[in-house]
């Protein structure tokens, strides 16, 4: 068997991927914001080939949809379906620190040392308002206990989960109360798999990503119906000028 040079696109089309996702997650491409290729493509410096793969990867992901003659767009938020996608997350997350505690319990010798390193560069990117920064570390610590918990399927499906995660954590850490509450919840899970106390680790881990689904999606319902109040005080604004004008 011949060896030939390995295609490189794929890593340019996963770089082109999570470039697109970084910039959902951040706001820089928002809900119903249309996706042209050739835009895309000139923005980031790569061919149309890669960012038409990496927009098909978004649409399964569910961060892209058609929207007939206007073609791909970013998708809308939705709020039910994401407090959804948290419940099965604090299965996930329960399982997985329950896992971790106790191969710790069985092998006191397992280093665990990320998760801290986590906890406290993430609690100061939250104390430095560096948002970007936090939902990293955030996404680092829940990958660090899957990858403790010694079952390589959890990091497999909860992978699957993390740009739709990683959108929507932002919501929460824009306030500062929530979200160095949520570094303190990481660090009693964290010190419940240090311990090896596996139905502890459970417990506060499933807690704590019920919590902040219900969190987000009360704040994803609460900005949608700001945004509606601001549409009507403008349309009411635009009436009262129409009936203004036609009385001069």
């Amino acid at each position: 068997l011949e060896l030939r040079a390995l295609d490189s696109r794929p890593v340019l089309i996963d770089q082109v991927y999570e470039r697109l996702v970084d910039a959902i997650a951040a706001g820089a491409l928002p809900p119903g914001h249309r996706l042209r290729q050739e835009q895309l493509a000139a923005d980031l410096g790569v061919s149309r080939q890669p960012v038409s793969h990496a927009l098909a990867m978004l649409k399964n992901a569910g961060l892209v949809v058609e929207q007939g003659v206007r073609g791909l767009v970013v998708a809308p938020v939705d709020p039910e379906r994401l407090h959804q996608l948290f419940q099965v997350r604090a299965v996930l997350d329960g399982l997985a620190a329950g896992l971790a505690a106790g191969r710790v319990a069985a092998d006191p010798s397992i280093d665990i040392s990320e998760l801290q390193t986590c906890i406290e560069r993430g609690l100061a990117a939250e104390l430095g308002r560096d948002i970007a920064t936090a939902v990293d570390w955030d996404m680092r610590f829940h990958a660090a206990v899957n990858a403790l918990s010694g079952n390589p399927v959890l990091s497999e499906v909860t992978e699957a989960q993390r740009p739709q995660i990683r959108r929507v954590m932002v919501v929460i850490k824009f306030d500062p109360a929530i979200a160095e509450r949520i570094w303190r919840e990481h660090a009693g899970i964290a010190d419940a798999i240090r311990a090896g106390d596996f139905e502890k680790a459970g417990t506060l881990a499933r807690e704590h990503a019920l919590k902040a689904g219900e969190e987000t999606r009360q704040r994803l319902l609460d900005q949608a119906r700001s945004n509606a109040g601001k549409v009507n005080k403008g349309t009411k604004r635009h009436a009262t000028r129409s009936r203004a004008a036609r009385a001069v």
